[in-house]
């Protein structure tokens, strides 16, 4: 049986980040908490090197691992707050609803780079990746029985939150400074092409057309030879060097 620590740790499913961090502000309170919160463009690794580091203490962590590593999302979150005013519901990184949300788009986004490169699950191992992935949720403030209870709940209830999703100025300016990282360094840049093609070809094409995507034949064929590519030599890659990440930032934590 494969589980969520046979594959989540696969770098490949760095390639979705760009796609789940858009479906995430594309949440109206996860979108302003964000933009009010974030800086891409003085730093623009920030969110990655969090997540990553959150999702892999989790997974492949100790105990101490996850405790430390919650104490450090806690206290980045405690700020990440705004009360309801006449224009605004409000927010808080420790709504229980939301942490959901990030969680449900990190899931649903590995799934499906994963099939895209390695092919479907069984059955069974699906249903076993995804029990795991409850727990980016639940290491927070999220009650486990918020996490639909199977993939079909899951798959109804997200397409239902996929509908209501609303591309706001704010969440339209963050993704600006995601995908454009004025002042980052150019080796970063250099690779964002490549990021922007992979983030449109995965969005529903409602998002992607909202975030301000041109998708055309001739970009569907660019994405389509480069998962052609990918499909071939990645899974050729010895599994040790797909897994660094891990190791990486397991190593950054402890630090």
């Amino acid at each position: 049986m494969r589980t969520l620590q046979d594959i989540g740790g696969d770098a490949v499913l760095v390639a979705g980040g760009g796609r789940a961090i858009l479906l995430q502000i594309a949440n109206p309170a996860v979108g302003a908490g964000v933009a009010a919160h974030s800086d891409f463009t003085s730093r623009p690794l920030d969110r990655l090197h969090g997540t990553l580091g959150f999702c892999y203490a989790q997974v492949y962590g100790t105990d101490a691992d996850r405790k430390a590593i919650a104490r450090r999302v806690n206290a980045a979150h405690a700020p990440v707050t705004k009360p309801p005013n006449a224009h605004s519901a409000g927010y808080s990184a420790f709504d229980p609803t939301l942490q959901l949300w990030v969680a449900a788009t990190l899931y649903d986004t590995a799934a499906q780079v994963h099939e895209l490169v390695f092919g479907p699950l069984s059955k069974k191992d699906a249903d076993e990746v995804y029990s795991g992935y409850a727990v980016l949720g639940t290491a927070l403030q999220m009650p486990a029985d918020l996490w639909p209870e199977d993939r079909a709940a899951f798959r109804s209830w997200f397409d239902a939150e996929l509908d209501n999703l609303e591309v706001s100025p704010e969440a339209l300016s963050v993704s600006r400074q995601l995908l454009t990282l004025a002042g980052a360094p150019l080796w970063l840049r250099a690779g964002l092409p490549a990021v922007r093609l992979v983030t449109a070809a995965l969005l529903p094409p409602r998002l992607r057309e909202a975030f301000g995507f041109r998708w055309t034949p001739r970009q569907q064929r660019r994405f389509d030879r480069m998962l052609g590519v990918v499909r071939v030599v990645w899974p050729a890659v010895p599994r040790s060097i797909r897994h660094f990440p891990v190791r990486y930032y397991l190593r950054r934590l402890r630090r």
